[in-house]
């Protein structure tokens, strides 16, 4: 049963402007997280893990997230699947951009593979990056 609580109107004052930022306040719900930029990447692999990475090594994950941006495979999943379905998708074109790379780094390379919870931060926090982007 309905049960009338209130009454109002929800027009704009005379004279006033409002202001909308997109969907986000037209009752829809969407999520808060924020796009980890790669410097935030190293930080929190080097807190976590004792690691020694510097903005240099910025470079290495660059490289790699531009190729998985631009994989038209990866570009097909993020629009038409939720991120828990994408992964899939990203674990393996992940591993194999992460091989094409290997040369150029080996010491991330290595890092990332050996250590288990290692790599699966950095995928993580990579996926969720590059499915935000392709998704905007």
């Amino acid at each position: 049963r309905l049960q009338k609580i209130k009454e109002g109107s929800i027009e704009l004052q005379k004279g006033e402007e409002g202001l909308l930022s997109g969907t986000t306040e037209a009752g829809l719900k969407r999520a808060k997280d924020e796009e980890a930029l790669l410097s935030e990447i190293i930080n929190v692999l080097n807190d976590r893990f004792g690691t020694e990475f510097e903005e240099a090594d910025k470079l290495f994950f660059d490289q790699i997230e531009a190729e998985l941006m631009d994989d038209e495979t990866l570009q097909t999943q993020a629009r038409v699947n939720k991120i828990d379905t994408f992964k899939f998708a990203f674990d393996d074109k992940f591993i194999d951009k992460l091989i094409g790379r290997m040369d150029q780094n080996q010491e991330i390379f290595e890092k990332i593979l050996e250590d288990k919870v290692f790599g699966d931060l950095v995928k993580e926090l990579m996926m969720k990056k590059i499915y935000k982007k392709l998704n905007e």
